[in-house]
């Protein structure tokens, strides 16, 4: 059988499945599977030997014990001092809670990894607070959404690890590099707050005044979470641990935490380990049906021929960067971003390292166009988080408030391509 016609084959029968409803690692096993038995002619036991060699890693396993310490800062409610304490500090500035929101998320991240959790727990604690003090709901619900994309950038990130253990980077450098652009897009989301408050004053209220006194306790409020953020990513990138033993001591920092807050119960560690469990189950099948569907796509010399298609365009490097770039917004409106990642690596790959392009500075590169996808319909994973919380407010209100803020993400994409040493330039100084 032709190339072409088993392109056709596979991806049509992917797409086909996934119209169907079928879940997306499921419709990658069935298809990989139809792969091995029918394009390729592998043997079936080369199926197990793939799903061993995908999971048996020492970095990935980072990923259930940095679930587990965002769950337990989530589910213990000790991340309600950490918003209280961001917004007695910064409360002031433009948009006040939801300036907070932004800033939070964003150390949230450094103790998470996870869009999705940063955008429920802030939807449960801080949308209540800004509804009761006259918010306009787009600005609300918009300041929640993309501040919990910053989750996704910020160390630890679930993606980063699972990116850095597939094309066997090193996950410490990419943590490095993400956080020179975390720390500039989170600037410029709080830039573009300050000038949507300032067209339209209403959509934001003013924030009581806070008397110095309570600031120096807010200070003291933020503390243990600047601690931990710390002690985990100084231990990484001191060199003193893996990104893994780290892991591991942030998960037990997290229990500490949760019992210094009088909030450590069965309960909540129960809650906490389940959700670790089950997202990284859902994770590691994606990896197996995704590894599988890249075999099958290098094996039939699909991958080579569309990589050797795109290098030869007359667009030149930048031309072709941008075209992968808009290939990425647009998958994103439809697929989750860990597939979309995984399914699209193989043939990426190869145009990235052709054009001289850092695997580093592409990791931190594409976590961004990913941050995008959280909040785009019709698949936005933020956008529907919010919605259950708040059933009420439409998947279309809460993606309005977020048109805004999507100015300041495609602004930090296009300084990176133009400026990778943004993202290299901490790397390279810390592991020079």
């Amino acid at each position: 059988m032709g190339i072409e016609i088993s392109a056709l084959v596979i991806i049509g029968g992917l797409l086909l499945l996934m119209l169907l409803g079928v879940e997306i690692a499921v419709s990658m096993g069935v298809m990989a599977s139809v792969g091995f038995m029918f394009l390729i002619g592998q043997p079936q036991i080369q199926i197990a030997w793939a799903a061993w060699e995908t999971l048996n890693s020492f970095t990935l396993l980072a990923m259930p014990l940095f679930i587990f310490m965002g769950a337990m800062f989530a589910y213990s409610g000790a991340v309600h001092s950490l918003f209280e304490g961001v917004d007695k500090l910064i409360g002031f500035l433009p948009g006040g809670l939801a300036s907070a929101v932004i800033a939070a998320s964003a150390v949230f991240g450094a103790m998470s990894g996870s869009s999705i959790a940063a955008a429920a727990t802030f939807t449960m604690i801080a949308f209540p607070e800004m509804e009761k003090r006259g918010y306009d709901p787009d600005l609300a619900f918009g300041s929640i959404a993309i501040g919990g994309t910053l989750s996704v950038l910020i160390p630890p990130s679930l993606i980063l690890i699972v990116y850095g253990a597939w094309e066997n980077q090193s996950v410490a450098r990419l943590f490095a590099a993400a956080i020179v652009p975390g720390i500039i897009l989170a600037g410029l989301l709080l830039l573009t707050l300050f000038v949507l408050v300032r067209i339209h004053p209403h959509r934001a209220p003013k924030s009581p005044p806070v008397s110095w006194r309570k600031r120096l306790i807010a200070v003291k409020q933020l503390l243990p979470w600047l601690g931990i953020i710390c002690i985990v990513l100084g231990a990484i990138f001191g060199g003193l641990m893996t990104p893994t033993e780290a892991a591991a001591l942030g998960a037990f920092l997290g229990i500490v935490v949760a019992w210094a807050f009088g909030a450590l119960s069965y309960d909540v560690i129960k809650q906490s380990v389940l959700t670790a469990v089950k997202v990284t189950a859902m994770i590691g099948f994606v990896l197996v049906s995704a590894k599988l569907l890249a075999f099958v796509f290098q094996a039939s010399g699909l991958t080579e021929k569309a990589s050797t298609f795109m290098v030869g365009l007359p667009l030149g490097k930048y031309g072709t960067m941008t075209v992968i770039c808009l290939m990425y917004l647009i998958l994103g409106m439809f697929f989750d971003a860990l597939a979309m990642m995984l399914l699209t690596l193989p043939f990426v790959m190869p145009i990235i390292t052709n054009f001289g392009f850092d695997p580093i500075w592409w990791g931190v590169t594409y976590v961004i166009l990913v941050e995008i996808s959280f909040v785009t319909p019709p698949f936005g994973l933020n956008l529907f988080t919010i919605h259950g919380v708040f059933p009420q407010y439409s998947i279309l209100q809460i993606a309005r408030g977020t048109l805004p803020f999507l100015i300041p993400m495609i602004m930090i994409i296009i300084l990176l391509i133009i400026f990778p040493q943004l993202a290299l330039w901490l790397p390279r100084f810390m592991y020079s």
